[in-house]
């Protein structure tokens, strides 16, 4: 199974200049925990609630002031959509991240989330189990 298969392609992005505050209000209204930061339709980084816990609400910082740029994550695992989920799912846990870009050329198309790939797994044993379940049809001999 594929990542284009499973990522969502409607993605929540915002760009470098935005205010912190911005991206807060815009991840609360969403019910999500990461943007996409784009300029000019480029992946630019990810800003994660982590990231704004570290380094916005530690540090004293004022959400309203500071610049999504200024806090955001610029080195991100990217993958494209033609990469395998289980590709996809081993570079998460080798770079300890939850959720992936699908990028084409860098442009932004999508992304995967642990939990799609956790959501795809039944799918893909329900596959595996009709290949290796399926009834081996005898031939008949003449005689």
């Amino acid at each position: 199974m594929l990542v284009k298969e499973i990522m969502t392609a409607d993605v929540k992005t915002i760009t470098p200049g935005s205010t912190v505050q911005e991206a807060a209000e815009l991840m609360a209204e969403a019910g999500i925990g990461s943007l996409i930061v784009v300029k000019r339709k480029m992946l630019a980084g990810i800003l994660t609630e982590g990231d704004i816990i570290r380094n916005v609400v530690a540090k004293n910082m004022l959400p309203s002031q500071t610049k999504v740029e200024d806090v955001m994550t610029t080195e991100v695992v990217a993958v494209g959509p033609d990469t395998s989920i289980e590709d996809a799912a081993n570079a998460m846990t080798e770079k300890k991240v939850k959720r992936l870009p699908v990028v084409t050329e860098s442009q932004l198309v999508g992304i995967v989330s642990a939990m799609d790939i956790v959501a795809a797994q039944p799918k893909m044993m329900e596959q595996i189990a009709k290949i290796v379940l399926m009834p081996v049809k005898k031939k008949l001999a003449a005689g």
